[in-house]
């Protein structure tokens, strides 16, 4: 008998464009013989399915049913393809946990760290093998946040929102009389703002998920932009950036970062799919943690499906996966 799924995508945020995209393509490749899929819309006013006829019906938030020609449709999971807040930061994983539905992502507490990033390398810098570069986390735009960046941390570095997606409002700052509107554009987007120290090296991301067997990991994709760095266009326009799947890594690189992804998944206690993203450092070769993405992009231009096709799996299969672990 079939699953009724709901996919869930939209947003609060300035990644809601890539959360429809993800949706798009989340939702061409679900298993149609198995799972009866509703793309469900969240936006700060509203939530909602909309039908072929492009009416619209308002999910009931009591339970997260839906009312269609007269017959209530309930879900037995939801696909979460929704970026930045409310998918990614843990309130709708708490909303679920609340009313026992099932989803695809990691758990309300682990969505809600993974987000922040300072909190996140916090949990993280024990693992074997694994470093974060120095940093300075603040959580008010205070005149004086300059003067300490330049006492604690040697230049260049990036400025970020700390709890951001999609490099929104992030900057590389090469000189001290950058620092202060690199500051303003990250407290744009967010209440905390993260400056860490640049890292020289070559950067890399790698998906990461639990399936019926256990926590597998992906073939890692090589990033190179040719932007300053991987930014927001780097990220979504075709060209910006080369992106070699799987990435060039000796065996011995290979080795440590396959176990590094699989500590870092068990340390935050991740669920679903993750995507981390790091640096091997020029000269050293060491691992140097960024930061992990929960709900990582799943559109044509996105890397986990480009992993998934590299282990010789096809998205289909893979989303199959995700959704039966859970069930």
């Amino acid at each position: 008998m079939k699953k009724t799924i709901a996919l869930v995508t939209g947003g609060f945020t300035g990644e809601s464009v890539i959360s429809i995209k993800s949706a798009a393509v989340i939702e061409k490749n679900l298993d149609a013989s198995r799972f009866d899929v509703y793309k469900i819309i969240i936006t700060p006013d509203s939530w909602y399915y909309e039908d072929a006829f492009a009416a619209k019906h308002e999910i009931d938030k009591n339970d997260f049913s839906l009312l269609l020609g007269g017959n209530k449709v309930t879900f037995d999971a939801v696909f979460i393809g929704l970026h930045g807040s409310p998918g990614e930061d843990g309130k709708l994983q708490g909303y679920f946990d609340m009313l026992h539905i099932p989803y695809t992502s990691c758990d309300a507490l682990t969505s809600a760290i993974s987000m922040n990033k300072g909190y996140t390398k916090a949990i993280v810098k024990d693992i074997p093998g694994l470093y974060v570069a120095r940093s300075c986390q603040f959580f008010e735009n205070h005149p004086a946040n300059a003067e300490t960046i330049k006492n604690e941390l040697k230049l260049p570095y990036f400025v970020k929102p700390n709890n951001g997606g999609s490099s929104i409002g992030m900057t590389k700052v090469k000189s001290p009389a950058e620092i202060q509107e690199a500051l303003d554009k990250a407290f744009a987007e967010d209440t905390q703002v993260l400056v860490e120290e640049f890292i020289q090296g070559r950067e890399f991301t790698i998906g990461v998920y639990k399936g019926k067997d256990g926590i597998k990991v992906l073939p890692a994709t090589e990033i190179i932009s040719s932007k300053e760095f991987f930014d927001f266009e780097a990220k979504y326009t075709p060209g910006v950036s080369e992106e070699i799947t799987p990435g060039r890594m000796n065996e011995e690189e290979l080795s440590l970062v396959n176990q590094i992804a699989k500590d870092v998944y068990l340390k935050l206690n991740c669920r679903g799919v993750v995507r981390i993203d790091y640096i091997l450092e020029e000269g050293t070769g060491s691992f140097y943690f960024i930061e992990i993405n929960t709900v990582p992009g799943q559109s044509e231009n996105s890397i986990i499906p480009q992993q998934v096709r590299a282990a010789g799996r096809t998205i289909n299969e893979f989303y199959t996966e995700l959704i039966e672990v859970i069930l």
